[in-house]
């Protein structure tokens, strides 16, 4: 019984943290709705896939990934800024690709939503982004 009760709380407590980090999302206006993940051929290492979308006027707040992050721009556009670069506007149809561990953030200062399809070439185990100062 022991077992059962300490497997169920960390199950609820690894629950409220994803739904946590959901809701700071939603709450940022950037929203990640992971579609796929799979292991690559360095180890360590999986692909993750998701639909990204950063909602009109938001920010989707400077943080970074544990590995590369390979976007293509679907719908709308933003400024995308990433440390050690000017700001770039990118749009549908163009795609970026930021390094590992580099901050970056997107600014949507127009009246549609971004969406792209991110890729990210990340460390196992490790969370998809963190948010940088």
């Amino acid at each position: 019984m022991q077992a059962f009760t300490t497997t169920a709380a960390r199950t609820l407590l690894l629950l409220g943290l994803a739904c946590a980090g959901a809701a700071m999302a939603q709450n940022s206006g950037l929203q990640r709705t992971l579609v796929g993940r799979a292991d690559v051929s360095v180890p360590g290492r999986e692909a993750v896939v998701a639909r990204v979308e950063v909602a009109p006027g938001a920010k989707a707040g400077r943080h970074t990934h544990p590995g590369d992050e390979i976007s293509y721009v679907l719908e709308g556009e933003a400024t995308l800024l990433v440390d050690g670069q000017p700001p770039r506007i990118v749009k549908a149809g163009e795609s970026f690709v930021v390094p590992a561990g580099v901050v970056h953030d997107a600014h949507n200062d127009g009246s549609a939503p971004i969406k792209l399809v991110g890729v990210y070439v990340v460390e196992k185990g490790q969370p998809l982004a963190k948010p940088a100062p």
